[in-house]
């Protein structure tokens, strides 16, 4: 398995401490592509720099991003972590689960773990765009845990996980994070259009979709299966909408 294919990614981190420590348990556990989405400080001021030790290259050559929606543009797959739970964060996965899952990925693509804010993790539509979710069962009693430490507790586990040979061959490629997007996108449209959504709460059901073919980690070819059907309900309901127009009744294209 390729751990190059492995990116740690930050989403609008706002300590420099934070971000020096997770390069450097990136370097400890054989990683070294960060990415830091709308950063709330200069990831290369001095104290970055003194909590990184040897892994300042790490540092330097972070890439920056405005969104994690271009972060993750060349990603095949995502996980996000979350402590929080209820509705649209279910089937969480802990570290050493999300390892199992991700190390077989390594060889088909790029993969990433996507951590949030150091005060409100990531949000909602964030979240959205990782196929799997993580969480680290910790107390209730003090249940967020740092961020650097959430970072170095993931990637123990990937470097455990690795070590035991506890992976099994995925076997195929996986869409990328944009087909996957530009897929949900026309299944928003199609489901508009047929009054699938609720007006009001238009991404309620669209979410549960996405866990469940997240779990799915579908590939290219079931993608485009996919399109296919929602091109279908496209055409149907234009021509339903053109007969109805004409006062006659719309039959299924076979």
């Amino acid at each position: 398995m390729n751990l190059d294919n492995l990116s740690v990614v930050l989403v609008a981190p706002a300590g420099a401490l934070n971000i020096g420590s997770v390069a450097r348990a990136m370097a400890n556990f054989g990683l070294s592509d960060l990415r830091l989405v709308a950063p709330q400080t200069d990831h290369l001021q001095d104290d970055a720099r003194k909590m990184a030790v040897k892994a300042t290259p790490i540092l330097e050559q972070a890439g920056l991003f405005d969104d994690l929606a271009a972060a993750l543009q060349d990603c095949h797959f995502a996980l996000g972590t979350t402590r929080r739970f209820g509705k649209y964060r279910e089937n969480l996965l802990h570290p050493d689960e999300a390892a199992e899952t991700l190390l077989p990925l390594l060889d088909k693509g790029r993969v990433a773990l996507v951590f949030g804010r150091e005060d409100r993790g990531l949000k909602t539509e964030e979240l959205d765009l990782c196929q799997r979710l993580i969480t680290i069962p910790t107390s209730d009693q003090l249940p967020s845990m740092n961020l650097a430490q959430s970072v170095a507790v993931c990637l123990y586990e990937v470097a455990r996980c690795r070590g035991a040979g506890r992976t099994a061959g995925a076997g195929r490629r996986l869409a990328t994070v944009e087909q996957l997007e530009s897929m949900y996108d026309h299944m928003r449209r199609s489901f508009r259009d047929i009054d699938y959504l609720d007006p009001q709460n238009p991404e309620h059901i669209l979410r549960a979709i996405r866990r469940f073919l997240g779990r799915a980690a579908l590939d290219p070819r079931e993608v485009r299966i996919l399109r296919g059907l929602l091109s279908q309900i496209d055409w149907v309901e234009s021509e339903r909408r053109r007969l109805a127009g004409e006062g006659g009744d719309v039959a299924v294209q076979e």
